[in-house]
């Protein structure tokens, strides 16, 4: 499918690995020039893309504006601008008791997963704005609409997002600029591995038995027995990035493989 973005220029955050990363190789098919901004690329491999010459790899932090400035005005020099905006950069936080989890640990989530969002969409807005046509995108949660007790600061981070997403959508519309959210559940990724890995040892079981103990106890609501797929996450991200989703705007997707609760 002609998803027509050839020759359009998308910035990740988070895509360094994950469902950054995944979405990076899928917009990379569709001859999507990537800047990749990410605190570590550790996970990034030139070969797994189709064509290497069109990603761009940048060291930084979501939480720093002026790292994100320094990039934009590198971008400027170049003559590049942004059409795309990915916000996946992220953090899993703190967990535990509420009472137990410091304001540190609170800021800590807020400042990677919230205002990392809202520094970078308020530093290169401008070039959507300048072309009068632009896709804003959110990764959001379905932790977002059914949080759990042991990780509310991510939680409501990310309820936060869905927010800040539906508001631009209103602000951006008129504009020709889309804004929307995905919320994806139990992905495979290092996020998940590594609260798999918690598990395996406070359970004293393998890492399989963690996940699927994990998929019974916790998210008995998930059709699927088995975590999803960081490329199942990110082509829904490359459709809404598409003029196929021209009419899609302030939308939620999830991406959960879940049978209930709020749409």
């Amino acid at each position: 499918m002609n998803l027509n973005l050839a020759g359009k220029t998308a910035l990740i955050t988070g895509g360094g690995a994950g469902i950054g990363l995944a979405t990076a190789k899928a917009l990379n098919e569709e001859q999507v020039t990537t800047v990749l901004f990410d605190k570590s690329f550790a996970r990034f491999d030139e070969a797994d893309f189709a064509d290497s010459q069109l990603v761009k790899t940048v060291t930084g932090d979501v939480k720093n504006p002026e790292e994100l400035a320094k990039l934009h005005q590198e971008l400027k020099k170049q003559e590049q601008t942004i059409d795309i905006l990915i916000n996946c950069a992220g953090i899993t936080g703190a967990q535990g008791d509420f009472s137990e989890i410091s304001l540190e640990d609170w800021h800590e989530v807020f400042d990677i997963n919230f205002f990392g969002s809202v520094n970078t969409t308020k530093e290169f807005l401008g070039d959507l704005r300048e072309k009068n046509w632009g896709r804003v995108l959110f990764l959001a949660s379905e932790d977002a609409l059914q949080p759990y007790d042991d990780e509310i600061p991510y939680c409501a981070t990310k309820a936060g997002i869905l927010a800040l997403s539906k508001g631009l959508a209103k602000t951006l519309g008129p504009e020709g600029i889309t804004a929307n959210a995905v919320s994806p559940a139990f992905i495979n990724t290092s996020m998940t591995d590594k609260m798999m890995e918690n598990r395996a040892d406070e359970l004293n079981v393998s890492f399989d038995e963690a996940i699927q103990s994990f998929l019974k106890e916790k998210r008995p609501f998930m059709t699927s027995s088995r975590r999803g797929y960081p490329e199942e996450v990110a082509n829904v991200i490359t459709f809404l990035c598409s003029e196929k989703a021209n009419f899609v705007n302030g939308a939620n997707y999830r991406v959960d493989s879940n049978s209930v609760g709020t749409i």
